[in-house]
């Protein structure tokens, strides 16, 4: 992780991996959520989120609010 995620990270956090044919994201959960794309690697850019927003987009997914595929 670089350095300037680690100054924006409120607490140290792991990237969890999540792949589906090839396109992979990674996510770390602290009090905020940081996403980005590991074929960019450690220092590619990070999509930041709230806790709040973050639940509310993984309960819109498991809702089906969005098409996929």
């Amino acid at each position: 992780m670089s350095e300037a995620m680690q100054r924006m990270m409120p607490e140290p956090a792991e990237f969890q991996s999540a792949c589906d044919y090839g396109a992979c994201v990674e996510v770390a959960i602290t009090e905020v959520v940081a996403v980005r794309d590991s074929k960019a690697g450690q220092d590619g850019p990070v999509l930041w989120f709230s806790r709040s927003e973050w639940e509310a987009f993984v309960a819109a997914v498991k809702a089906g609010r969005f098409s996929v595929g």
